[in-house]
């Protein structure tokens, strides 16, 4: 199964580690440490260039790949919701 994170984006549901808040975590020194290690080693997309609501931890071919997406968790939840059923 797959999950559209915005404009051409889409991911396997089973790579998926968690969906995030960007607004509720990023206020979190842990997190943006996470972040910005990841930036650095360039495992950071950014889906789409309009407001970040939501970032999507994958794993993928044994790294971990961070999506941002203008997409809320809300959305990304019910999109989630739709596909198990």
């Amino acid at each position: 199964m797959y999950l559209h994170l915005g404009e051409k984006t889409v991911v396997n549901t089973a790579n998926i580690i968690g969906i995030f808040d960007i607004e509720n975590t990023s206020v979190s020194k842990d997190t943006k440490e996470f972040l910005r290690i990841a930036g650095h080693a360039g495992q950071v997309v950014n889906v789409s260039y309009e407001m970040p609501k939501s970032y999507v931890v994958c794993r993928e071919k044994d790294a971990d790949v961070v999506y941002i997406s203008q997409i809320s968790t809300a959305t990304l939840k019910k999109r989630l919701m739709l596909r198990s059923k």
